[in-house]
């Protein structure tokens, strides 16, 4: 009788178990991955969606985030509050510069960071549910970036310093949201733009200082 065939394969031994991630670097696994659903779902998703979504269990999620709401809030953090970066107002308070120089500066390089495909549909989506994210990040906006540029075109114009008045501030809104949508209908949108981003930026610019040096200047 013929010995028998040892070269086949093997019993199958268990599947490897997936390496444990220390506590710290698992958070910030979730809230990566929660970036990615938020921004394709939206934030009507269920916290069941997410945690199939993760690969882990609802109770699981719990453990790290008590509520949905405590997840958005770190999201937040993550998307906004961190890539926001502590240079821009010293661009936007340079006065050794021309402030049509320093806005032109500035608005490159916030849109940079900002005319990103999950930051702008975050953004949106935030909006549309009525979340708190978009009420913090434009309390941000208009207290470090229009009231400070309202206060830089007094200066640069000639006029007395003082706080903006809120027409001020909504013109300046108005120029923002202008530079924001060219983002939208780039990165959300996908449309097909027919003016680079370097020149809606300098148009808007002149803009608002056109208005601000009729508004502001003595003569």
């Amino acid at each position: 009788m013929p010995p028998p065939d040892d070269t086949g394969p093997g019993p199958t031994g268990p599947a490897p178990r997936r390496r444990r991630l220390p506590s710290a670097e698992r958070r910030q696994e979730f809230i990566a991955k929660a970036i990615d659903f938020f921004a394709e779902e939206g934030f009507e998703s269920s916290t069941r969606g997410l945690a199939k979504r993760l690969g882990v269990t609802q109770p699981l999620l719990y453990r790290y985030f008590p509520s949905k709401e405590d997840l958005i809030s770190e999201v937040y953090d993550v998307v906004y509050v961190n890539r926001w970066r502590p240079e821009w107002a010293d661009i936007i308070a340079d006065r050794e510069r021309p402030l049509r120089d320093r806005l032109n500066h500035f608005y490159q390089v916030y849109t940079e960071v900002i005319f990103n495909r999950q930051w702008m549909r975050i953004y949106l989506f935030s909006g549309l549910k009525g979340a708190d994210i978009n009420r913090r990040y434009m309390l941000l906006v208009r207290q470090r970036i229009l009231e400070p540029v309202v206060a830089e075109a007094r200066a640069e114009f000639g006029a007395p310093p003082r706080p903006a008045t809120d027409q001020e501030v909504e013109f300046a809104w108005t120029i923002h949201g202008g530079i924001f949508y060219y983002g939208v209908r780039d990165l959300v949108y996908e449309s097909t733009l027919s003016t680079d981003k370097a020149t809606v930026i300098e148009d808007a610019v002149d803009a608002l200082l056109s208005v601000f040096q009729s508004r502001f200047s003595p003569n």
